[in-house]
């Protein structure tokens, strides 16, 4: 079962909120940290990491021998990546998204595909908790391949969240996708509110279950309950506004193992048995999971 845990804006705790929930399941549990271009779940966890591999995408690489300079190439690739010019072939293999169309499309067969790399994943384990994270190359404009490499080190039983990159952009996107539920974490602020309203259009186009965690929360605006109220979105937990929990978190401690914040771990639990609960009726087939409701 995936979890992906997600925020329309950066700076909501979405990442607070992955490695204190992971820690609060009492079973084994694997982090995936998709926010690929800043990745900071392992400044919590510390894991001790075991394993590391290159990723990349693979780009064309065109044999001037053969190549006819034809064009097609150029025009089928909708990213600008290859220019056809009267003395050759250019290409730019930053801006390929690595398709392969040009390859197939090719007539006279002059293109081959070469592996780029663009970052780093590792891995590595704390307890319960295996974290495996990829980390973008700096420069590195597309951040999607990577997430794609650090999904396919998913294991396929048992439980897996997915720490997301914040906004609702192609990377977001790619993390959340094929999860069976999506904890969108918002905070009660304008922005709060305007961007939880974006991620909320993201995942219902996608598709997908969800559900609403509101950190710092306080009762100043109540406008994003109003807005989950008006449509019907559920808010699974409330992490309160407290000075200790950012001081905490700065100093890089875990949330749920600091001993002045012991009213937080209920909390965290809770949510991990709610989320459980709802992974459990997912999975249900749909006359079962009818049947359960007629029961409740």
């Amino acid at each position: 079962m995936i979890v992906a845990i997600a925020s329309g804006k950066g700076g909501t705790g979405k990442t607070t909120l992955a490695v204190n929930l992971a820690l609060s399941f009492e079973r084994p549990v694997q982090l995936l940290d998709c926010d690929v271009e800043a990745p900071n779940a392992h400044l919590f966890l510390r894991p001790e990491i075991v394993g590391s591999e290159s990723a990349g995408i693979l780009v064309p690489r065109v044999d001037a021998e053969r190549c006819n300079l034809c064009g097609d190439c150029a025009e089928l690739c909708r990213y600008n990546a290859i220019a056809v010019l009267r003395t050759g072939v250019m290409v730019f293999a930053e801006l390929c998204h690595g398709c392969g169309g040009c390859a197939l499309i090719c007539p006279e067969r002059a293109i081959s595909e070469e592996l780029r790399a663009i970052g780093v994943v590792e891995w590595g384990r704390r307890g319960r908790v295996e974290l495996v994270s990829g980390r973008l190359n700096i420069g590195e404009a597309q951040a999607p391949p990577l997430i794609r490499a650090v999904k396919r080190r998913a294991r396929a039983n048992g439980l897996v969240l997915v720490d997301a990159p914040p906004g609702t952009t192609c990377p977001t996107v790619a993390a959340v996708a094929g999860s069976d539920f999506v904890v969108l974490v918002t905070e009660p602020t304008p922005f709060g509110l305007n961007d939880l309203a974006l991620a909320v259009e993201m995942v219902r186009a996608l598709g997908l279950r969800f559900a609403v965690v509101v950190n710092r929360a306080d009762d100043s605006d109540r406008r994003v309950h109003e807005y989950c109220a008006a449509e019907s979105i559920e808010i699974l937990a409330e992490i309160p506004d407290d000075r200790r929990i950012a001081e905490s978190s700065a100093r890089g401690r875990l949330l749920v193992e600091d001993e002045d914040l012991e009213h937080l771990r209920p909390v965290f639990r809770a949510l991990a048995l709610r989320l459980d609960a709802e992974l459990e009726i997912g999975a249900q087939p749909p006359a079962a999971e009818e049947a359960a409701r007629v029961r409740a």
